[in-house]
């Protein structure tokens, strides 16, 4: 991706442009030298307007003084380089199996392509990214993932290669933020004998704001947030409120996954976790900055 675009804001009246400004305001003052971590994945990940849009977010935080640390997936990237070899993914229990020679391809598409695509978008708009994997400065360290059938406990599968979190040193981001670096992670942990181990990037962002203390997740997502039964978007709501909704059905399916990670993290001190819409652009900022919700916001309290 070559030359850099501005965001055209000649058509807002200067009123509303100070508006704008003067809401950020105390957003920025009280986020200021806070963490953010943001799992950055589906449609913001792939439109090309979109993926610019992201890069200048991430930008336009660190200079306004939050910490912001950008962790990825790419499950259609690996996709598509598995079909290109031949090679047809499987899945079990929507988790996809993972053998050498997927981890092989899984490592290369992850930490080679997606990651270093993310931190040359950060780069031309602006920012410093440098791109980790969990083996960098002992990162992520993970276990072989067990994977249980969901009808019968007894019943265990092999996933392969597919790893579950022992633990996460943030040395190595911490070091990064300090210096005013933007750290970009791709999901991948390594064993003890020195295995590589492919982990959902959902709960690697969940936990790496734990760790870090974040003030804020953000699960960027192609949905516009947590829906009730109606379909309308909950802005707002607490982990007790979400435990009503796993009951009673409404929440199900894809959403799952992220719900359970960013309960997790709201559970475990992270302040606030957002569920927010990557398909519009800027989201990401207007969520954070402004008094608009563009998603879900979960409490930790």
């Amino acid at each position: 991706m070559t030359g850099t675009h501005t965001t055209d804001v000649s058509h807002i009246a200067p009123r509303e442009k100070a508006e704008i400004l003067s809401q950020a305001l105390p957003y920025i003052r009280k986020f200021h030298g806070k963490t953010i971590v943001i799992k950055y994945g589906g449609n913001a990940m792939t439109d090309p307007a979109l993926q610019q849009d992201f890069a200048e977010d991430v930008v336009l935080l660190k200079l306004v003084g939050l910490n912001p640390v950008v962790v990825h997936g790419g499950g259609p990237q690996i996709e598509g380089a598995l079909s290109r070899l031949g090679k047809k993914g499987e899945f079990i229990q929507g988790m996809r199996v993972t053998d050498a020679e997927t981890m092989e391809v899984v490592e290369w598409v992850l930490a080679g392509q997606v990651q270093q695509d993310i931190v040359g978008l950060i780069n031309v708009a602006g920012g410093k990214a440098v791109g980790l994997t969990g083996r960098d400065g002992g990162m992520i360290r993970a276990k072989k993932l067990k994977m249980v059938d969901m009808k019968d406990p007894s019943k265990e599968y092999d996933v392969g290669q597919v790893g579950d979190i022992e633990s996460i040193d943030p040395s190595v981001v911490q070091a990064l933020q300090d210096d005013q670096f933007i750290p970009v992670v791709s999901p991948i942990g390594f064993g003890a004998d020195n295995e590589s181990y492919n982990i959902n990037a959902d709960v690697v962002a969940g936990k790496l704001a734990e760790v870090l203390q974040a003030e804020k997740l953000v699960l960027l997502t192609n949905t516009p947030g947590v829906l009730d039964k109606e379909g309308k978007l909950i802005t707002d709501l607490s982990a007790k409120e979400i435990d009503a909704m796993f009951a009673d059905g409404t929440l199900h399916g894809g959403m799952l996954p992220k719900i359970a990670s960013a309960l997790d993290a709201a559970r475990a001190g992270v302040k606030a976790v957002h569920i927010i819409d990557g398909r519009v652009p800027h989201s990401m900022l207007l969520e954070i900055l402004t008094d608009q919700a563009y998603g879900t916001m979960i409490r930790s309290r």
